[in-house]
This record gives structure tokens, C-alpha cells and sequence, in this order.
């Protein structure tokens, strides 16, 4: 395993099963042999209000929907970035963006000091698979999958490249495999167009999890639906690519709206085959599967985030750090673990997830991160459950914004140098209110957060 630096972790051991037991998921006196397995299923652009079981009323959304009634749907979780390279970043290092190492989307690499949650599933004894859109380092760095933990990977590398879901190619491991019948007439745009990746991708699922079901897995399932090819369809084209409108081709719609729609309910169906294969393996009980997705709805290549309701109630899209724009679906499902039919307000980020997968796992994380374990509200042990101080965001497209939450207080700077905004989520959840100027010692207060946050970086520089 590459050196850790600072944020040195144990192996699985006594001391690791000890601190996993705090919380009552796993007894240290009776540690499982096999498993369980985690699964994280991240779509990519999908809206908070994208989902029936999140108040969509329009898209067909079925199988997710059977997910959240059988498990725990959580009502205030954030993504780590508003757009998909930063927040990828902190789901896999366990930082927000004042101090990961990624917090745009830049082509820069993670680092061999970069401790990811495979490299913390593979040290505690599991197989680590990574399919779908990685946006972390590209072919000869130190940011490739296989070098940041992943036993195998098949997909995407470059965030780029992920727009086009027809591409000439994808990457198994460090190796470029041909895709049959796909070809670019340019860069992200396909003139041949056979093999579509999301449907690639779960193939590739179902097999890693036939594969691997006599030994502890965990999956990172990054698809990249319903994100838009905006090589293809430009700002007001066609780049919702999908094989097939159904079930919405006969809708009075505009076509990129179709495409959108078919892609959520594609995306439902896909998601309900790796259901169906753990279950049919038996693996039920022993696999905690996450489904989430990285930041706020597009609307790039003639995706209209109005047209569904996308939001929600929220205000925002991708690219704002409004709620629209970074608060996501997620739901967690464990059957006889997680109590089915649950909701909750419990306020998690992604930089939760690995202290979270290294507590399933019974292996103490890294040291200095920033999130902490949920598996307390996971198994129903409310009163066990740690709460964060804030929350902190920043963002460098458009300008320099930066956003807070601390409470149901939530600080939002557009851009640097303009004047910090303040809204009450508890009466507010929309963000209409500025209510800067009624509360001036809470504003301050939560500005002092985007200093105390904020560490400087000579990759990520503020923009006036």
C-alpha cells in the first residue's frame, strides 16, 4: 500500500473492530467473516425532485423509489461540489473542497499521498472495484484508479471523454478497450453510434458482483447518466444520449426533455438489475448499497431543469452553491441492518462516506477528515449519532463562491468580494429570503467559516 503521510490508518484488528463497534453495527466480539458488502451507485446531474420517492411526479422511477421503502431515504445529504470532479473527490477522500486536493474541474490528478476509501476497503481485506466515470486522474498519473486502490476499473477517466456515452473507447485497469461499432467523428461526438456505456457499465456491475460474492466487495458505481454530451448538443441541441425514448417517445415534449426522462427511467431499471443480482446471489443482508448523485440538475445541451422540476423545492442548479445546486438524493439499503420505510434529516456530506465505509468494515479511518461515521443513524442508534459543527463549500467557476451551513443557517457568497448571503432552511428551505441584514451577528459569524475553511492552494486560485 502507497504511504499514507499524516492520515495513517489501522488495519482491521482489534483496535479497528472496537472502534466499529461503537455504534453497535458490528460486534467486536463477533466480527463477520464474509462482508458485508458495500455498493455506492452515484448517478451524475441528477436532481434532488429527479426522483419519485423525492417528490418527481413525472419520470418513472420505480425501482429507486422500491429502494427507498425498503431502506433509509436521507433528506438533507450534500454532495461534495456542485459540479462532478471536486464532489467525486471528497466522496473518495473523506474532504470537503476548502482542502481536498481536487476542487475543480481541472485535470489534475490525485496524489500518491491521497489515502481514497478503496485504498481503506482494500487494506481492511475486500475486493475494490471501480465502473463508470472516475474524473480523477488521467492515464500516466498518479490519479488512475488502479493507483488509488481500485482493484479493477472499467470506464471513464476524463470527465471530457465521459460526455460522449457512445466513445471509441473506455479503460479496463491502465489498458484502452476498443468499443466495436462506436465512432468519433470528433472529440465527444459519435458519427457511428452502437455501444452505449451505462448499459456497458452494468454488465460490467453485475459480473464484478457475481465474481466476487464469496469474498467482501465494494463497488463504485459511477454512471454518468443523466449528464448531458455538450459536444453533441451544444447549448441548445440534442444531448440527452439515450438508445431509446421509451417509455416517453409518443410525449408532447421537447426532444431533449424525452431523452431526459428516458434516461432517469434507464438509469431506475439499471439500477433495480444490480438489486436483483445480490439478491438472487443471496447477498441481500450482507451488501449496504447507497444510491446518490454528485451536484444539482444541467441544463446544458437543451436540458431544461424547470421542464420536471428537477430542484424540487430547492433553489438552484449545478454550479450554484444554493441547495439546488448541492443537495442530492440519497438513500441506503440493508435489509435486517437499516430499518426499511425510514426517513431522515440527519445533515451528512459526502466527505462522510469513507469514515462511514471504514466503520462497515471495521477499520479505523484516516486521521484529519472531515466527516464522520453515520452508521449510528444507518442501524436506527439516533442517539448515538455525531452531528457536524458546519458544513463548507467552495467553488472557483464564474468567480470565486463559497457557502456554509451551520444549523438550519445557511451563508452563501456568490462571488468573491460580494456581499454574504443568509437563509434560515428551517423556514426557508427555497432560499428566497435574504435575511443577511436581520441576523448580522449570525452572518458574520458563518463568514468567519469561509476563512477558517478556506486553506490556500496555488492549483485553486480565487478569482475577482
Amino acid at each position: 500500500m502507497k504511504p499514507c503521510g499524516r492520515r495513517a490508518f489501522l488495519r482491521a484488528s482489534a483496535a479497528g473492530a472496537a472502534w466499529a463497534a461503537t455504534a453497535g453495527a458490528i460486534p467486536a466480539e463477533s466480527p463477520r467473516p464474509k462482508g458485508p458488502n458495500i455498493i455506492f451507485i452515484l448517478a451524475d446531474d441528477l436532481g434532488y425532485g429527479d426522483l419519485g420517492c423525492y417528490g418527481q411526479k413525472v419520470i418513472q422511477t420505480p425501482r429507486i423509489d422500491r429502494m427507498a421503502a425498503e431502506g433509509l431515504r436521507f433528506t438533507q445529504c450534500y454532495a461534495g461540489s456542485t459540479v462532478c470532479a471536486p464532489s467525486r473527490c471528497c466522496l473518495m477522500t473523506g474532504l470537503h473542497s476548502g482542502h481536498a486536493w481536487i476542487r475543480g474541474n481541472a485535470r489534475l490528478p490525485l496524489r500518491p499521498e491521497d489515502v481514497t476509501v478503496a485504498e481503506v476497503m482494500k487494506e481492511a481485506g475486500y475486493t475494490t472495484g471501480l465502473i463508470g466515470k472516475w474524473g480523477l486522474g488521467n492515464e500516466e498519473t498518479t490519479g488512475t484508479p488502479n493507483k488509488q486502490g481500485f482493484d479493477e476499473f472499467f470506464g471513464y477517466l476524463d470527465q471530457k471523454h465521459a460526455h460522449n456515452y457512445y466513445p471509441e473507447y473506455l479503460w479496463r485497469n491502465e489498458e484502452k478497450v476498443r468499443l466495436e461499432g462506436n465512432i468519433e467523428e470528433k472529440p465527444e461526438v459519435s458519427s457511428e453510434r452502437v455501444q452505449y456505456t451505462p448499459d456497458l457499465f452494468t454488465e460490467e456491475a453485475l459480473s464484478f458482483v457475481t465474481r466476487h460474492r464469496e469474498h467482501p466487495f465494494f463497488l463504485y458505481l459511477a454512471y454518468t447518466i443523466p449528464h448531458a454530451n455538450n459536444e453533441r448538443g451544444g447549448a441548445k441541441g440534442d444531448g440527452m444520449e439515450t438508445p431509446s425514448y421509451a417509455p416517453y417517445e409518443d410525449k408532447d415534449w421537447p426532444t431533449p426533455q424525452k431523452g431526459h426522462a428516458a434516461m432517469v427511467t434507464r438509469l431506475d431499471r439499471d439500477v433495480g438489475r444490480v438489486l436483483d443480482k445480490v439478491a438472487e446471489l443471496g447477498l441481500d443482508n450482507d451488501t449496504l448499497i447507497f444510491f446518490s448523485s454528485d451536484n444539482g440538475p444541467h441544463q446544458e445541451g437543451g436540458g431544461d431543469p424547470e421542464f420536471f422540476d428537477s430542484s424540487g423545492p430547492l433553489r438552484g442548479l449545478k454550479r450554484d452553491l444554493y441547495e439546488g445546486g448541492i443537495r442530492v438524493p440519497m438513500i441506503a439499503r440493508w435489509p435486517g441492518k437499516v430499518p426499511a420505510g425510514t426517513t431522515s434529516d440527519l445533515v451528512l456530506a459526502f466527505w462522510d462516506f469513507l469514515p462511514t465505509a471504514a466503520q462497515i468494515a471495521s477499520v479505523v479511518p484516516p486521521e484529519g477528515l472531515d466527516g464522520h461515521t453515520v452508521v449510528p443513524e444507518l442501524v436506527g442508534r439516533h442517539d448515538a449519532q455525531p452531528e457536524h459543527d458546519y458544513l463548507y463549500w467552495e467553488f472557483y467557476e464564474r468567480g470565486f463562491s463559497q457557502a456554509a451551513r451551520q444549523g438550519n443557517w445557511k451563508a452563501v457568497r456568490p462571488k468573491a468580494g460580494e456581499p454574504t448571503e443568509l437563509y434560515d432552511l428551517s423556514a426557508d428551505l427555497g432560499e428566497a429570503k435574504n435575511v443577511a441584514g436581520d441576523h448580522p451577528d449570525i452572518a458574520t459569524r458563518l463568514e468567519s467559516l469561509f476563512q477558517q475553511a478556506h486553506v490556500p492552494s496555488p492549483h485553486w486560485q480565487p478569482k475577482t
